[in-house]
């Protein structure tokens, strides 16, 4: 395949900042991103933003079956010259985030593997819309900007940890598995990347009393556990403080120090 750059100039394709496009030039990331995704011939892979199709390509000649969704439709052009000669590719010109989870199983219709490298202006939503649906999801394997990602593995006590860690965390096994300069993409970001694997795992109980119980723990990182519980849930100290005593907590303690675990334990006793 011809150098991408050469491709997008061939078709007068300019990148638009309000899709965040930044497009992968480094053909060993490309690999390697489809190699981290751990993909075989057996799967089906749903991609989101191919962009230009230098990470579909590469993901093709690993799977079985991969769908691209892309919201610039200006980019037809390019992906045709790029992916369209690989039948087992079918690039889908819809927003991902307006695609109903039944619509998507319905074109998808068996248990699949996510791989994105992510617009970082959509990388929430994207990901809570594979994690909070009922999907026959495997993994996911995303590119997000590397402070995102530090977010997203962070373990208790550490300055990065907080709401999307334990939201990311609770569903599903993280870890980073490379870090990406800036300069490996077109045009060049304001900031590095790293590629984040998520295997799902079994999930929590009581997830809408968790979820709650994170938000209000973290509503104010400089508050104690005790005096975010009074203001957020409109508690009494007395009762809060006998909530933490239950779960073996100390009345001084802050959200942040908590663990997945502990907080597990703390939401069965706010149910």
């Amino acid at each position: 395949m011809d150098n991408i750059l050469n491709i997008l100039r061939q078709k007068n394709f300019v990148t638009k900042k309000k899709f965040g496009q930044n497009f992968i030039t480094d053909a060993n990331l490309l690999s390697a991103i489809a190699d981290d995704s751990g993909i075989t011939k057996g799967d089906v892979v749903v991609e989101i933003g191919p962009g230009a199709g230098t990470l579909t390509r590469a993901l093709a000649q690993k799977a079985d079956f991969v769908y691209a969704f892309e919201i610039d439709e200006t980019l037809e052009p390019v992906l045709g010259e790029t992916v369209g000669d690989l039948d087992n590719v079918k690039v889908i010109f819809k927003d991902i985030l307006k695609v109903k989870p039944d619509e998507l199983m319905g074109v998808v219709s068996k248990p699949f593997k996510v791989v994105a490298n992510l617009p970082y202006y959509i990388t929430s939503p994207v990901l809570f819309y594979f994690l909070e649906n009922e999907f026959p999801l495997l993994s996911l394997t995303v590119m997000v900007q590397r402070e995102v990602a530090l977010r997203m593995i962070a373990e208790h006590n550490t300055p990065d940890y907080g709401v999307l860690s334990l939201a990311v965390q609770s569903r599903a096994n993280a870890e980073i598995t490379r870090y990406v300069s800036r300069k490996l993409f077109h045009p060049e970001p304001n900031v590095d990347s790293a590629v984040v694997k998520l295997t799902l795992n079994d999930g929590i109980p009581n997830r809408a009393v968790f979820d709650k119980l994170v938000r209000c723990a973290f509503a104010c990182r400089r508050k104690t556990l005790v005096n975010n519980l009074m203001q957020s849930m409109g508690i009494s100290r007395e009762a809060a403080e006998e909530l933490l005593s239950k779960a073996g907590l100390d009345v001084k303690i802050r959200g942040e120090a908590l663990s997945k675990e502990q907080f597990l334990t703390l939401s069965e006793f706010l149910k």
